[in-house]
């Protein structure tokens, strides 16, 4: 099978496509690399700033590419917002990619119309990252992110995508159910997948002194929780500075994300998540103990009966507060959910099982 994916969030399409290459599937990758992430692609898309002549330039190559995007048996973007243009102007391209490939599928890999619509709407997440319980976080970064992905282009191209292509793909719990009332018989969860065959980490030992590690986006700290998991992660350490420290990852490309990360203890991620990211995921499979999110939810959709390695958090400071005071006075529980974390990943997201599942998706539809 010949396969474009199209777009980068975290490292996901480029896990994917390794998978699929063992399984001996043709794969060609496009993206810009997530930004300064810079994740690996096999034809870079990048967009060199948002200045008039960039984006000159940036169109000039992308019509130039356009005519070796065709005649594959699957294309998959990562998301409404696959390209670095508005969505409404991707939504040309996505016509293109339509009618000059045999399948197309939509990643719900991300905050699209149909995500923040679940998170807006009635009670199908008790806190998410726009409310809490029926409490709007109230934030210009917020505001905008509601209007544009409600009423904007984002929403234009994603009720439009969703509509045409031939399946969608969750990787989250979160993005799942919120496509379900609307595309529940060409939708499918399908885990996130990550190499395991490289990264496997060995279980950790209880510390002498504990690392934490925050890693922090500074364009998006208020949508990921970072403004209110900062703070409080420095009070810990402060607290408990005789048994405690804290690696804060800011804005560092992939790689070197990595090398901080390998010698993390702990690692706190997406506040308001109810699912372990492709960051989490990555640290769990290196051993490292995630504080995110780990609601029943997670558990049940892989069904997983047995296995609990992630410290679920909650957004409230006090509450996350007590949490992490926990981890600090129960050391003793760090070689458990370090050895818990490791299976876990190994069971349900092994990059060659999972692209198994995604061939059996697109084969279907």
């Amino acid at each position: 099978m010949k396969i474009l994916l199209v777009g980068e969030f975290s490292n996901v399409h480029w896990t994917l496509a390794e998978g699929l290459r063992q399984l001996g599937q043709e794969v060609c990758v496009v993206s810009d690399g997530n930004n300064w992430k810079n994740y690996p692609r096999d034809i870079n898309l990048q967009r060199a700033s948002n200045s008039k002549m960039d984006a000159i330039k940036y169109i000039a190559k992308l019509l130039y590419l356009l005519p070796s995007l065709r005649g594959y048996d699957v294309v998959q973007i990562v998301n409404p917002c696959f390209l670095n243009l508005r969505p409404e102007k991707s939504l040309y391209i996505y016509r293109y990619l339509r009618k000059h490939n045999k399948k197309i599928f939509l990643g719900a890999f991300g905050t699209d119309y149909y995500y923040v619509k679940a998170c807006m709407e009635g009670n199908v997440f008790k806190y998410s990252d726009f409310k809490t319980g029926n409490v709007f976080r109230d934030n210009p970064e917020n505001r905008e992110a509601v209007k544009e992905n409600l009423t904007g282009g984002t929403a234009l191209a994603t009720k439009e995508i969703a509509e045409t292509c031939n399946g969608v793909i969750a990787c989250l719990w979160e993005y799942y159910i919120s496509y379900k009332p609307y595309y529940n018989d060409k939708l499918t969860f399908i885990p996130l997948p990550i190499n395991i065959s490289s990264v496997v980490g060995k279980p950790k030992s209880e510390p002498e002194k504990i690392n934490i590690f925050i890693g922090i986006q500074s364009a998006r700290t208020q949508i990921k929780g970072t403004d209110i998991m900062l703070p409080v992660v420095r009070a810990i350490a402060k607290e408990y500075s005789d048994c405690c420290t804290v690696t804060e990852a800011v804005d560092v490309p992939y790689a070197e994300y990595q090398k901080l990360l390998e010698q993390a203890d702990i690692q706190i991620d997406q506040l308001y998540a109810y699912t372990p990211s492709m960051n989490s995921l990555l640290a769990m499979v290196k051993g490292v103990i995630v504080c995110g999110g780990g609601e029943p939810e997670n558990y049940d959709i892989i069904n997983e009966k047995e296995l609990r390695p992630i410290i679920n958090i909650s957004p409230n400071a006090d509450e996350l507060y007590d949490t992490l005071k926990e981890v600090m006075v129960h050391k003793e529980r760090i070689p458990e959910l370090s050895a818990q974390s490791i299976e876990y990943v190994k069971r349900h997201h092994d990059h060659v099982q999972v692209a198994q599942q995604y061939l059996d998706f697109w084969n279907l539809h």
